[in-house]
């Protein structure tokens, strides 16, 4: 039985939208490296505003793939991540940026998380998985957060 689980969260940024959002969509093979995870990313550029991630990463002993299909609208600082393999087949992800002054902009993130487990799911139990979610992904941006505001201080020295 699947259910699904939504949530939602913002993060701010100290650097523009627009450097904001091609950092984060540049899409590099040390990702997972960065939110703190072991494992390979490959990336295969579909078109100018589309491509795949294929991640394999460890949990524990075990070995887990996800594939992902991430849509581009760079002219509404948007993107779309949806799961294609892996335990959360069929999971979409919503990116949004939006400036808040010349030097700093808001990554507005909405989750919908779709999981499989043996037993009926209360209320209580979606919302506690749901803000269980919306806790680590927020925990791995701020990390995210903090190499994206490390890159652009860096980047404007040698400017």
């Amino acid at each position: 039985m699947a259910f699904s689980l939504r949530y939602r969260f913002s993060q701010k940024f100290r650097v523009p939208a627009r450097d904001a959002f091609e950092w984060c969509t540049s899409y590099d093979p040390n990702d997972l490296t960065l939110m703190g995870d072991v494992g390979k990313r490959s990336i295969n550029i579909i078109s100018e505003t589309t491509l795949i991630l294929d991640d394999t990463y460890k949990i524990g002993k075990a070995i887990n793939r996800r594939k992902k299909l991430v849509q581009l609208y760079p002219a509404d600082l948007f993107w779309v991540s949806t799961h294609l393999i892996g335990p959360t087949k069929y999971s979409q992800f919503l990116y949004k940026i939006s400036p808040e002054s010349k030097s700093s902009s808001r990554l507005d993130f909405t989750g919908l998380q779709i999981e499989c487990g043996s037993e009926k799911k209360t209320k209580q139990d979606i919302s506690a998985r749901a803000q269980e979610l919306r806790k680590l992904d927020s925990i791995a941006w701020k990390k995210l957060t903090e190499e994206m505001e490390r890159d652009w201080k860096k980047n404007l020295r040698k400017i």
